[in-house]
């Protein structure tokens, strides 16, 4: 070896020992370097390779020392390494506690150095000595640990186990601690379960809360390996267990027994009624011979019923039950209680666009059409008068006791106006009334309340043609009319204005001669301006386009011409004239 080579192995030598020494003295600074190795003998010093990197006593040591150490530590190392060829990382191993500590327990595992676990991992704190089973997470962590965990072993063992009962069918012991959306969390020792809400009864829950704390038996209906998710339900066994309570029920019930149950779920058709191990199904229409919207109206959740059995099916187990049953029906002898024309006072329980019905009593009904509720108003929706809950007294018009029916009449309480019509309105008689509203074809006067007179259009004018009311006539004008006919069968009461005065048309007759000033020459015709605001007019009807305009040639407007009345037309509402020349 030449010179330069030694020099090179004994600076190499220098450096490990310089680090090694540094290392020491970074913990402890008043320890001097030089005391520790002479300056004159680091040239001096062989090479040393700390493989456990534990710390150095700081004391002063000889070159001789140093060798035997490291001779020691090989000799250790070799030890080690036929010790610990099964320990291999990610795998559960038992070991024994050594030491406990403020923060942590260490374990031997068998490995070179103790396994280091966090105290808040244990549930229960073990003792020196005790074998415990342990995770391990890592040989060695940023620190230079090495890394084990109870919590993970503890888990794994679980997950094993809980997985030896979901392959076998079995069941799982736990513990409901909380509601979580959807359902509850069951806690199986030191892993979790979910329990979806509709797994927890065989029925719909409302309150989860009665059920924290709860420890009971559940199945495992969901094992997920990859995401360490795990489904219960309670229901399934509960439905287990009360299959034979079911049919031994239903192996002795009978159609017409008087049963006590729990209302057990209420849904919009109905309700559920446990029987004591078997539901039962209480439908709307069988809870009251009244009428109701909704089952809630009668029963409570939760609440204690007597039910009568209408119906079973063993096969299918389904039973029909009823509550009205235990009543008698309220249409037994009806006739007694609602005798024809009697009088009856009930409420408003529904309002139709063709009347109303009136509840008499739980379970009897009478309809009171939107034609018997006044004699003379006219109605378009029974709202309009009444409302639901309304106290309203009635007539009972008439009784179907097969088809449960009763017809009830409120105007019947009242004098019918209709009946004295002819004699309080004759024909040609003058009155006063209001325009109360318009149609296409006229306008409704109010003579009297409820008494309203038809005013056609045609009524209107002799000498005007008008195409809708609202021309002459205003919504609450006081108006005079003339009766033109009245019906108390038809309840029908016609009027007029222009009856008020003589026809104007009726003095002109066919060949009579008038003046007349032209006013209008039209396509259709010539028109003339006559006395008392009578129109008269020369067709074109039959003339072809050449004698039009020659007629009209041989006329001037507002120049008044001697005109010979060839008829009458009253549709018209003029008088018509001769073609003169």
């Amino acid at each position: 070896m030449t010179d330069k080579n030694v020099t090179n192995e004994n600076n190499k030598e220098n450096i490990d020992i310089v680090e090694t020494v540094e290392k020491s003295t970074s913990d402890n600074p008043a320890v001097d370097i030089n005391e520790v190795i002479p300056a004159e003998q680091t040239n001096q010093i062989p090479t040393v390779n700390y493989l456990d990197k534990k710390i150095l006593e700081m004391k002063t040591i000889s070159v001789d020392e140093l060798k035997n150490y490291q001779t020691q530590k090989n000799i250790d190392d070799s030890i080690y390494d036929t010790t610990v060829l099964d320990i291999k990382q990610n795998r559960i191993v038992e070991g024994s506690v050594i030491n406990i500590t403020d923060k942590c327990v260490f374990v031997d595992i068998g490995f070179k150095s103790e396994g280091m676990i966090p105290k808040d991992e244990f549930l229960e704190m073990p003792n020196m000595n005790d074998q415990i089973k342990v995770y391990i997470k890592s040989f060695e962590d940023s620190k230079g640990n090495f890394i084990l965990s109870k919590q993970k072993a503890d888990f794994e063992i679980k997950w094993n186990e809980i997985r030896e009962i979901f392959n076998n069918d079995g069941l799982i012991k736990g513990k409901i601690i909380k509601r979580i959306k959807g359902g509850m969390v069951v806690e199986l020792g030191v892993v979790q379960g979910f329990l979806p809400g509709s797994q927890i009864e065989i029925y719909s829950v409302t309150d989860f809360d009665k059920y924290i704390d709860m420890e009971c038996d559940f199945k495992i209906v969901k094992f997920n390996e990859v995401r360490k998710n795990i489904v219960l339900s309670r229901k399934e066994l509960l439905n287990d267990e009360m299959t034979e309570k079911r049919q031994e029920i239903l192996g002795q019930m009978e159609i017409g027994m008087v049963l006590e149950g729990m209302v057990k779920n209420i849904t919009e058709f109905g309700a559920f009624i446990d029987l004591g191990g078997i539901d039962g199904l209480l439908h709307i229409t069988d809870i009251t011979w009244g009428r109701i919207n909704h089952p809630s109206e009668k029963i409570t959740l939760g609440e204690k019923v007597e039910v009568k059995v209408i119906d079973f099916d063993v096969k299918n187990v389904k039973i029909s039950l009823g509550m009205k049953q235990l009543q008698s029906d309220p249409w037994e002898n009806i006739s007694d209680k609602f005798s024809v024309g009697s009088k009856v006072s009930g409420k408003v329980v529904n309002l139709m666009n063709y009347g109303l019905f009136l509840q008499l009593e739980e379970g009897i009904e009478g309809l009171i059409h939107i034609s018997e509720m006044s004699w003379t108003k006219h109605i378009k929706h029974p709202s309009d008068v009444y409302s639901i809950n309304d106290v309203v007294e009635a007539t009972v018009i008439s009784l179907d006791v097969e088809k449960k029916k009763i017809a009830l009449g409120i105007k019947q309480l009242l004098e019918n106006p209709w009946e004295t019509i002819e004699n309080k309105y004759p024909i040609g008689t003058k009155h006063e009334g209001i325009v109360k509203h318009f149609t296409q074809y006229g306008a409704f006067v109010e003579l009297e309340e409820g008494i309203d007179g038809l005013l056609h259009i045609s009524d209107i004018s002799w000498t005007r043609l008008i195409k809708h009311p609202n021309e002459v006539f205003s919504i609450g004008e006081k108006i005079e009319i003339k009766i033109l006919e009245v019906s108390s069968d038809e309840r029908k009461l016609g009027v007029g204005t222009k009856q008020l005065q003589d026809d104007p048309l009726a003095k002109f007759s066919s060949g009579d001669t008038v003046n007349a000033k032209l006013v209008k020459i039209l396509d259709k015709g010539l028109v003339f301006e006559v006395e008392d605001s009578v129109e008269g007019m020369v067709s074109f009807k039959d003339l072809n386009e050449d004698d039009r305009e020659d007629l009209k040639s041989h006329y001037i407007l507002d120049d008044s011409y001697d005109m010979t009345v060839s008829e009458v037309n009253h549709s018209m509402k003029k008088v018509m004239f001769n073609i003169d020349k």
